[in-house]
């Protein structure tokens, strides 16, 4: 579970909460049913609008995939590359296929699994990078739902104003019941705002952040699979796929390759 994205939504909520109780009102003059069925319903729907059914049906993994961290941590692909490199250069490609059976990430079980098959090299980077570039659309597609709903939710939130002040308009004869119209009619755009900000707009940019984490392992493990079949030094294939790394991801790497040695 990624506490960021837990933390951050609950600090933002907590937050607003408590700036919201401190009028004179409190908290009930922020709460309109009908408010909250312009905002959400119509977000809802401009994005069933928006998308095919397939794609919907994704959204509860998606969300998921915002709260929760990728499995393959960057030291657990490396060392595994590594210990692959040297078991082949010891006793040869198809000595990994009985580990290939272990293995628990797809994507680096099909590549293994084409190097011990013997295809050649620039086919087996083909069809990963071919794989690659078809999981990023993926990645982009579940993105995209998120934004298209961080635009909508404010526009709903507008229009439901606009609905809010057509309605107290029509009552302009009853002068005290144009504060709390008002009232009524901006709350619709709070929701909105609110929504889009601290709901659509992170989750996706989150979704963005998932997305290059995992296209970049998937990326070291394409360079260590071809560095293997290569039939290159364990010690050159760990410094190339460290190459992939930012430096405090490195130095952390180092200090546990030291202690375990």
């Amino acid at each position: 579970m990624d506490i960021t994205t837990i933390g951050g939504i609950i600090a933002g909520t907590f937050l607003l909460l408590a700036g919201m109780s401190g009028g004179s009102g409190g908290l009930k003059a922020f709460y309109d049913f009908d408010s909250i069925l312009i905002t959400i319903g119509g977000t809802v729907a401009g994005v069933i609008v928006s998308f095919p059914l397939e794609q919907l049906k994704d959204i509860p993994k998606t969300i998921k995939i915002a709260f929760n961290k990728n499995k393959n941590e960057p030291e657990t692909i490396i060392k595994t590359l590594v210990a692959f490199a040297e078991k082949a250069r010891r006793e040869g490609l198809l000595a990994l296929e009985e580990d290939v059976q272990r293995l628990d990430e797809p994507f680096l079980k099909k590549g293994i699994q084409l190097i011990v098959d013997g295809t050649d090299p620039e086919l087996v980077r083909n069809i990963l990078e071919t794989e690659l570039t078809f999981l990023e659309e993926r990645h982009k597609s579940g993105q995209a739902v998120f934004e298209t709903a961080g635009s909508l939710a404010p526009a709903f939130g507008m229009i439901g104003t606009l609905i809010g002040l057509i309605q107290m308009l029509q009552s302009l004869s009853d002068p005290s019941s144009l504060g709390p119209g008002m009232a009524v009619a901006l709350v619709t755009t709070f929701y909105g705002s609110v929504l889009a900000n601290l709901f659509f707009i992170p989750i996706a940019s989150k979704l963005k952040v998932r997305s290059s984490e995992e296209i970049l392992m998937k990326e070291v493990m394409v360079e260590g699979m071809l560095s293997i079949q290569a039939g290159e030094n364990p010690r050159i294939v760990e410094e190339k796929l460290k190459s992939f790394l930012a430096p405090n991801i490195r130095r952390v790497l180092e200090i546990k390759r030291n202690e375990g040695e």
